[in-house]
């Protein structure tokens, strides 16, 4: 089975070099070389530079670009400099309807931001766009655009991030969580980590070196977890080879989704261990 762990996806502005190159070293699953919020009017020619240069050496793992959105000053020049060098995807923010998509006919996976009311609405026509690697949830734009008030427990947005992931794995395409802001806080980051799990998100986009390991293992697969999905891998096959039509494992029913499960569980698990380049 092939598949690719995206527990955290790292942010980095592209007009920080150092920050860049050190992020080859982190262990993040996936980094985002961020050329639009992160990086100021004045240095977006700079940024693009930068993120060229360190596009031309290989990296560790898959790398997206970050551009400008459509309709800004900056967005042709970000664009080409994303397919010119090599990017592994390019980030699209302010996503909100199928037909942005369609019309920019990309030649790499494009991963749409989902960051307003109308994108949410919209999500499952983006995820279904020809193109379409997945799905990154913009909270921040999205919770000003709601007029939501703080809530540590995200109430007011799990509707939006439920329907993110929804439209995401209905079309197979990857959902990933927003940022945490408090850098200070990993205890709440942590726990925002497993809600995120528990919604079903495949991982979660960091902005501090500091949130990479928690993210790596709030939202990756357990060495317990690993052993559970064999032992129900186990008994199927028992069954099979003895000639029962019904398997359990730890007293329950086991189904072909529930072997299924245990299977992409064991691929994930696999693949983070080694850091194999799957697809």
């Amino acid at each position: 089975m092939s598949v690719r762990p995206w527990r955290s996806v790292l942010y980095v502005p592209g007009d920080k070099p150092r920050a860049v190159e050190k992020a080859r070293t982190l262990g993040a699953d996936a980094v985002i070389l961020d050329l639009e919020d992160a990086v100021a009017p004045e240095h977006k020619d700079a940024a693009r530079e930068n993120v060229a240069a360190a596009l031309r050496t290989p990296w560790p793992c898959p790398v997206l670009v970050r551009v400008n959105g459509l309709g800004t000053p900056w967005e042709h020049a970000d664009r080409e400099l994303a397919l010119r060098a090599g990017a592994d995807g390019l980030v699209l923010p302010k996503v909100e309807d199928a037909a942005t998509v369609r019309d920019l006919h990309l030649r790499v996976p494009l991963w749409a931001m989902i960051e307003t009311p109308t994108g949410v609405l919209h999500a499952a026509g983006i995820a279904a766009a020809p193109g379409v690697a997945g799905l990154i949830v913009g909270a921040n734009d999205l919770a000003r655009a709601l007029r939501t008030r703080p809530d540590p427990a995200r109430t007011p947005l799990l509707h939006a991030l439920s329907a993110v992931v929804l439209a995401a794995r209905a079309h197979g395409k990857v959902p990933l969580d927003a940022v945490y802001n408090d850098v200070r806080d990993p205890e709440g980051f942590e726990r925002e980590c497993g809600q995120g799990r528990t919604l079903g998100f495949s991982g979660k986009t960091v902005i501090h070196p500091g949130q990479i390991e928690i993210a790596n293992r709030a939202l990756g697969v357990s060495e317990v977890e690993a052993e559970a999905a064999r032992g129900l891998i186990a008994a199927w096959t028992q069954a099979r080879q003895e000639g029962r039509s019904v398997a359990t494992y730890r007293g329950a029913l086991v189904e072909q989704m529930h072997v299924d499960e245990a299977q992409e569980t064991l691929a994930l698990w696999e693949a983070a261990r080694t850091d194999r380049p799957l697809a």
